[in-house]
């Protein structure tokens, strides 16, 4: 039986499909923005399909952006030659957060994981390899320190070794089998610099 009329139970069943999101979560945001200014309630949904619009991957890291090279990318402060390599783009906001990294990223859009289907090709290593073809003196591998995430990073590692680049991995702090964006600034930036040679 449907304690709602039709109209409010389909936004309701729309924001439960949101990650996090369960049913009294969804119906908590559903009558909040039922309740909201109808100017507001506009705002929020024109922000959200302009931004499924006209975000996409930056030309040389695949972090997301509205441009063709993220703000990262086209600041010329900062270090082209070392490159951090990240599953995610919130990945890459964690250590932005430190404001101690003053490298530029890859972001890989995942891991490595045999058992969900994901592999080498599934991931933005093709195109962290052409990369490595202009001038880089370092990569510092920053995957999680899941099992998918220390697969990816010894992957990585094997790919670039013979190119003689060096190639760095994050140190301990961050706790295995957490992800980089739940980690507080501090324990990120201990990671960073206490990384190790591979």
């Amino acid at each position: 039986m449907d304690y709602y009329s039709s109209q409010i139970s389909h936004l309701i069943e729309e924001l439960s499909r949101l990650p996090g999101i369960g049913t009294k979560s969804a119906q908590r945001l559903a009558f909040h923005l039922i309740n909201m200014p109808k100017e507001q309630v506009e705002n929020l949904a024109n922000a959200m399909v302009e931004a499924k619009n006209n975000v996409r991957y930056c030309s040389q890291c695949y972090t997301l952006t509205d441009k063709e090279l993220c703000p990262i990318c086209s600041d010329s402060d900062r270090d082209q030659k070392t490159i951090m390599v990240v599953e995610t783009t919130r990945d890459l906001a964690a250590y932005e957060k430190t404001g101690k990294y003053e490298g530029v990223y890859h972001v890989l859009h995942g891991a490595i994981s045999p058992m969900l289907g994901v592999g080498p090709q599934d991931i933005k290593l093709k195109e962290l390899m052409e990369r490595l073809q202009g001038d880089v003196d370092e990569v510092i591998i920053a995957t999680n320190s899941s099992l998918e995430g220390e697969t990816t990073a010894m992957y990585i590692s094997k790919l670039i070794k013979p190119t003689g680049i060096k190639v760095s991995r994050i140190a301990s702090g961050v706790p295995v089998g957490g992800d980089l964006e739940y980690i507080d600034e501090v324990t990120l930036l201990r990671a960073l610099e206490g990384r190790t040679q591979l």
